[in-house]
């Protein structure tokens, strides 16, 4: 896999830059998360992933932002036989070094997704799906500025988050991930309009069509914003 340079004094991540998910929802928890999906939200997943698929051209190389135990990044490296993950998670890049075992050609690096450690111009894919964007509590424009500057030009990064329509399914999938004590008792007096909050500090807020257009204006970028299977918004930039 020729990535070029990485800048390794940006490789690691210190301990305490990471947040909930690598604190409290890393790892076997969070696989657990995707173990208890409801059938609405099995489909929605199912239907990120073959989204991202479509877009990967033959023998492309592809980066995922937030690639957790390798849920996702297993089925995007099985298309082209090389791809890499970021995570700011030990445990789970742990995790999902013995998942992905034997899944093509694999690099898994603990880094933050606002401080990319590639050079720039690496991939043709970069994705962050399942509302990463928001579940990374990091400047969202940074995020999008610096998953376009690791892309190659004419490659797409992609970024999605959850259609208004799927709150329900959305929100009883969290509770059902509360009941097993994954995340903490969920404050009803504060959830709604698109917000999940719970009492022990979690919170996962919801990136419309509006806000992506707005952040790819700010920095001079075309976006496409499509909506898929009713569950999931997808903002498909074009690098340069």
């Amino acid at each position: 896999m020729k990535l070029g340079p990485v800048r390794a004094h940006r490789r690691i991540l210190s301990h305490h830059m990471c947040g909930y998910y690598a604190d409290k929802l890393s790892a076997g928890r969070l696989r657990l998360c995707y173990d208890l999906a409801t059938p609405a939200i099995s489909s929605y997943l199912e239907a990120e992933i073959d989204f991202v698929l479509d877009k990967i051209p033959p023998g492309g190389l592809v980066l995922e932002l937030g690639c957790g135990y390798g849920r996702v990044l297993g089925r995007l490296a099985a298309k082209v036989g090389h791809a890499a993950g970021i995570d700011n998670s030990w445990d789970s890049l742990k995790m999902a070094r013995e998942y992905l075992g034997g899944t093509g050609d694999l690099m898994l690096c603990l880094m933050d997704a606002a401080d990319l450690g590639f050079s720039g111009g690496c991939f043709d894919i970069v994705a962050c799906v399942q509302n990463g964007i928001s579940a990374f509590r990091a400047d969202r424009k940074r995020l999008v500025e610096e998953a376009v500057r690791v892309a190659a030009p004419g490659g797409r990064v992609l970024f999605s988050s959850y259609s208004c329509g799927f709150w329900e399914h959305r929100l009883e999938w969290f509770e059902i991930q509360s009941r097993h004590g994954l995340i903490g008792e969920i404050d009803h007096d504060e959830t709604g309009n698109g917000v999940i909050v719970c009492r022990d500090g979690f919170r996962a807020e919801t990136v419309g069509p509006g806000e992506f257009r707005s952040i790819s204006k700010e920095l001079g970028l075309d976006s496409v914003i499509t909506e898929v299977d009713g569950s999931s918004v997808f903002c498909e930039i074009l690098a340069r």
